[in-house]
């Protein structure tokens, strides 16, 4: 069997036209991702998954930011309307933890409904005070310990409910202050000073898939994590993640130079597949060349990643509503 191509890559639209069927046929993206610009409604979004599997021949993961909050791509009618994961877990108190298992296992069933199955989350980043705006109220907390289990009960409620989580920003993100769309954010701290950062990471080091950060630390390196070897020597010897390690979204201003030379960049230093979006057909057709096919080792780990992904089991969804909800009135 040959190796799948060592992107994750979006439609377009929410249409595949003839071309980039032919485009994703030919390069064979590992996985698909998808935005509120390719949903339009239930039924063309279940062809659209159905398109891009067709494509590819295969039953491809396809995933998207379902977090909750600000950053839900799919919203009421067709999916519930949740509060900022922070919000949540400050109202749900010490029912935090249960509260977020429920979330998660109902946005799992949401997504497996539509043919989504798999979700970038859970956010693992410890914040702060000053944590950049647009990242702050998606984080779990301000401690490590709370980050971390609250993490775990996402990736619980979301297996639980047949869809891959992926964990991020590894190796974190949370002392970032500038947001890194725009710009590469810097951060000073020391390394003993880093660990409570990357103590989330380390404690869910077995979550099948993760995302890096595109956040420079000067006690790693003076690169931004995605595009730096020592960061990812760091994150598979000593935070000790196995999975597949996929990019955060190489569109983002955070990476200097061509699309095409952060892809090959990011593959050098040692991630497995590249993510990205929004680019014109032209140039994703660039970034996939320049990423190639995955080695040996990132194929297994996709394997793996895909072999994560279970048939979930019945559940009454209306009941857990009214557990989620009963969780945070209670508080």
């Amino acid at each position: 069997m040959s190796r799948y191509g060592a992107t994750v890559l979006d439609p377009v639209g929410p249409v595949l036209s003839a071309e980039e069927k032919a485009f994703f046929r030919d390069s064979d993206p590992f996985a698909f991702i998808l935005f509120a610009r390719h949903i339009e409604h239930g039924e063309q979004l279940r062809r659209l998954c159905g398109d891009l599997r067709e494509a590819v021949g295969r039953e491809a993961l396809i995933t998207i930011d379902q977090e909750g909050g600000r950053v839900q791509r799919l919203v009421p009618p067709m999916a519930t309307q949740f509060l900022p994961p922070l919000e949540e877990v400050v109202q749900a108190g010490e029912h935090a933890t249960s509260a977020m298992l429920l979330r998660y296992r109902i946005i799992a069933h949401e997504l497996r409904s539509y043919g989504i199955d798999s979700n970038c989350a859970p956010c693992a980043d410890v914040a702060g005070p000053e944590t950049h705006p647009f990242l702050q109220n998606r984080c779990y907390g301000m401690e490590e310990q709370t980050v971390t289990n609250v993490s775990r009960a996402v990736v619980n409620g979301l297996l639980a409910g047949g869809v891959v989580p992926v964990l991020k920003h590894m190796p974190g993100h949370g002392r970032a202050i500038s947001d890194s769309h725009f710009e590469t954010p810097r951060v000073r701290a020391s390394l003993p000073e880093l660990q409570q950062d990357f103590a989330p990471f380390r404690a869910l080091n077995d979550v099948p898939m993760g995302m890096t950060a595109h956040v420079q630390m000067d006690a790693l390196d003076d690169q931004p994590a995605t595009l730096s070897a020592a960061a990812m020597e760091y994150i598979r010897n000593d935070i000790g993640f196995d999975g597949l390690i996929m990019t955060d979204d190489c569109s983002m201003q955070a990476l200097p130079g061509s699309r095409a030379d952060v892809a090959e960049r990011a593959i050098a230093a040692g991630v497995d597949a590249v993510l990205y979006c929004n680019g014109a057909l032209a140039d994703k057709v660039k970034v996939a060349e320049a990423a190639g096919q995955m080695s040996e080792a990132a194929q297994a780990r996709a394997e793996m990643a895909i072999a994560a992904r279970i048939t979930p089991e019945n559940v009454d969804i209306a009941e857990l509503k009214a557990k989620h909800n009963a969780l945070l009135n209670r508080a």
